[in-house]
This record gives C-alpha cells, sequence and structure tokens, in this order.
C-alpha cells in the first residue's frame, strides 16, 4: 500500500492530513479527538501575547454559504484568536504532545509586530516541545485592525522581518502563513524565503462579506444589530488556493520552498491536488467543522487507494507532479483543435447544452423538431461549456482533430501539434518577432 507518512520542514506525521489553525483546535479536549480520528497533525488555534485575554462575540460567529440541498460551499468566519490564557494553552499543547508523541504539533503565533514580542513568546512555545511554529500573517479581521494578521501579510517587508527575528530566536521550523488578500502572492511569499521561512502555508481566509440580512438591513452573523466583515473559507475558496499554491511552486525565486496548502479540502482528491500543484502536505478546517473530525478516515483511505492505483509510492511521488504543465497562456499550444461530440444514447434531451450555446455562447448545437441536439462543427470553438452544463456526465465530450484534417470552422488543415508559436497571430509577440 502507498506510505502516507510524511515529513515537511523536519516535522513527520503518519499522514499529510493536518487541521489548520480554527476553531477545532481550540483546545485539548478537540485536539486529543481529532488525533483519536486518526489526523496526522494540527496546528494549534493562534495564541497571543500574555495580558489583557481577546474577547470575541457571544453571538453569531459563522455565516454560510449553501449550494444545492443546503451543502456548505463556504463559510464566513469572524472569530479572532484564542480567547483562552496563554499558560493554559501552554500547559494543554505540552500534554498533548506528550500523549502523541509521532503526530505533529504545530502552534500558531499572532502578536504586535515588534521584535521583544516575538522573543517572549517564542521560547514558551519551544518548553512545551512543539515542532514547530507558523505565523499567522493572514487573519483578515479584527486583528488585522489591530495591526496585525493580514496587516502584516500585505506588506512583504513586515512579513521579511518578522520572520528573521523568529528565525533568530527560536530552534523550531519556522512556516509563515499568506494571507490571499493581495494582488500578487509570489511577493510576500519571496519575502517569507528571503527572512529564512522554513515554509510557507496558504491561504488563509479571503476577506468577505457572505450575505447581508434584507429585513435588519445588517450583514451577517449578525451582532445586535451590526455586522463586519471576515474571514471566508470552505470549497469556495479551494480555485484561488490552488492558483497561489502553484504561483509560489513555478516561481523561481521561491522554487523548493516547502508549501502546506490550505482552502476547501474536503475530499481525497482535493487533496491530491494541491500535492499535485507543489504542496507538501495539506490543511483542513471547514470539512472538520462540517462533518467531524473522522472524515480524515475517508481523506487517507481515499488518496492511498488514488495512489496504489497510479502507482505513487509515497506523498512525495505525487507532490510537485503537475508544477511543470502550469504555464502562462502565451505558452499554450493554439495548434490544438478539438469539437464536441454528443452521445446520443446518453442525451436525455434536457436542451441545457442547446440554450447555454445559443443563448450565451457560438451557436454550435444544433435542435432538431424532435429534440435532437447535434454539434455545428463549423461553429464549434470548443469552449467546454456544453459539457459543463450538461447533467450526464460524459455525455458530451471532446473529440481532438488529428493533425491534417480540415477544421470546418476554419476551414484550414490542422497543423502539426506544435506548430510555430513565434509567428502566430495570436501570440503577442509574433508581430516583433516577425519584425
Amino acid at each position: 500500500m502507498a506510505d502516507l507518512t510524511t515529513e515537511f520542514v523536519g516535522i513527520k506525521s503518519p499522514n499529510p492530513f493536518w487541521l489548520a489553525s480554527a476553531p477545532p483546535t481550540d483546545k485539548e479536549y478537540n485536539v486529543r479527538r481529532a488525533f483519536e480520528a486518526g489526523w496526522g497533525g494540527v496546528v494549534w488555534k493562534t495564541l497571543g501575547e500574555a495580558g489583557p485575554p481577546i474577547v470575541n462575540v457571544n453571538g453569531p460567529r459563522y455565516g454560510v454559504v449553501y449550494g444545492a440541498d443546503r451543502r456548505v460551499l463556504g463559510i464566513n468566519n469572524i472569530e479572532l484568536i484564542t480567547d483562552r490564557p496563554l499558560e493554559v494553552n501552554l500547559r494543554e499543547i505540552k500534554a498533548v504532545k506528550r500523549d502523541y508523541p509521532d503526530r505533529a504539533m504545530v502552534v500558531s503565533l499572532m502578536v504586535p509586530c515588534e521584535e521583544e514580542a516575538w522573543k517572549a513568546i517564542l521560547p514558551l512555545v519551544e518548553e512545551t516541545g512543539a515542532d514547530g511554529v507558523e505565523l499567522n500573517f493572514g487573519c483578515p479581521h479584527g486583528m488585522s485592525e489591530r495591526g496585525m494578521g493580514s496587516a502584516v501579510g500585505q506588506v512583504p517587508d513586515y512579513i521579511e522581518m518578522v520572520t528573521r527575528w523568529c528565525k533568530q530566536n527560536t530552534r523550531m521550523p519556522v512556516i509563515v502563513k499568506l494571507t490571499p488578500n493581495i494582488t500578487d502572492i509570489r511577493y510576500p511569499a519571496r519575502a517569507a524565503k528571503a527572512g529564512g521561512a522554513d515554509a510557507v502555508s496558504l491561504i488563509n481566509t479571503v476577506n468577505s462579506i457572505t450575505s447581508v440580512n434584507l429585513d435588519a438591513m445588517c450583514p451577517e452573523p449578525m451582532i445586535d444589530g451590526k455586522g463586519t466583515h471576515g474571514g471566508y473559507c470552505g470549497p469556495a475558496v479551494k480555485p484561488m488556493a490552488l492558483n497561489m499554491v502553484a504561483e509560489i511552486a513555478r516561481d523561481p525565486e521561491t522554487a523548493g520552498l516547502p508549501i502546506s496548502g490550505i482552502g476547501g479540502v474536503t475530499t481525497w482528491r482535493d487533496a491530491a491536488e494541491f500535492l499535485a500543484l507543489g504542496a507538501g502536505n495539506v490543511q483542513v478546517c471547514t470539512a472538520a467543522m462540517t462533518y467531524g473530525f473522522k472524515v480524515v478516515q475517508e481523506m487517507a483511505a481515499g488518496l492511498s487507494n488514488w495512489m496504489d492505483e497510479k502507482g505513487y509510492a509515497s506523498v512525495g511521488a505525487v507532490s510537485g507532479r503537475a508544477v511543470p504543465n502550469v504555464t502562462d497562456w502565451q505558452h499554450l499550444n493554439l495548434n490544438y483543435v478539438t469539437k464536441a461530440r454528443i452521445d446520443q444514447d446518453s442525451c436525455i434531451k434536457c436542451g441545457r447544452c442547446y440554450a447555454a450555446c445559443e443563448d450565451t455562447s457560438h451557436q454550435a448545437i444544433a435542435m432538431s423538431p424532435d429534440r435532437v441536439f447535434t454539434v455545428i462543427d463549423a461553429e464549434c470553438v470548443a469552449c467546454n461549456l456544453c459539457i459543463d452544463v450538461c447533467p450526464v456526465e460524459d455525455c458530451i465530450t471532446m473529440e481532438r482533430l488529428a493533425a491534417g484534417a480540415i477544421d470546418p470552422r476554419t476551414g484550414q488543415v490542422v497543423p502539426a501539434e506544435h506548430g510555430d508559436w513565434t509567428t502566430h497571430p495570436n501570440n503577442p509577440g509574433a508581430l516583433k518577432a516577425a519584425e
């Protein structure tokens, strides 16, 4: 069977599934239940400095976006970092790590952007026996208004500075958690590497308002008639997370920097996609909050079975496999031509493909009086919309035209797979190259 054990920046765990720093990792009781259920590691909910306690709202903390049949697509969270005393958290971290030495125990930290504050808390975490720290530069609400969280994560110079402080004052691996609330994720990742970070984790939550109560005219969740922006997570943010992970993995300036992938991991397939795009492990929150801790058992079994089927002996064999195939648009092969094909035996004659193509796309599907739908090759640009809206899996597929065939849309011979892109009229640099 496939080996799911991982070693991420020297931290070993029995599988690549870690619980992210969030409500599920706020105290000893939860983390013990998580480890008993099979999680490979946890990132303990963010600790702050000793002093006046953090005060959370005593009311709704989550706003939810639902899909069909009330499936949770995303959760907006307005909860702050831990509101439990620092000494209590540290005592519990030490106890759990003692009893589960084979599991990864990473502690999330967020203190003011002052060197002395970081120097003060790092030795306290070290004393617990924790395996590493994660610097929370991502939280977009509450703490960011106090000059922490994403307020730091949006300024690469601050990321580099704080990371360097931590590397100079701890023996533990330092993971930098990045905010997605930024234009180009490569710059904070480069700053983390420049500061000596052992790894980055991403994405943290996306700044959001998920809904408005139209009776009270107030954003939700609503606290005494007022609402605020929060951090959005769950399956809805996965596409953004995958892109940002891939951008860091393929950036020459951060190539080789270990990545912990976060953002909507709900199934083994989600995890495999993050791994393929360069992550060394994944962190999970919303899936655990939605389905409970035992969801990890399905994730681990599914990933193991898939790896066996594909012949991947280890998680490391999967990590980064798709990165060489992530490219910029101008490097795509414009000589690759496909056309839609409809399997009449599978078609249920719902007409969704026709409506979508006729109204919003390229008028490339014909409908006969008896509702038989066929593709008009001369108009089909292979946009894939018909497949996306078809309710029957594999009813519509794309068929590639072989080199030498006539493309009915253009009347031109389909060129070899790798034609001369430098002279192609769609290449922005073609004119300059011709000159």
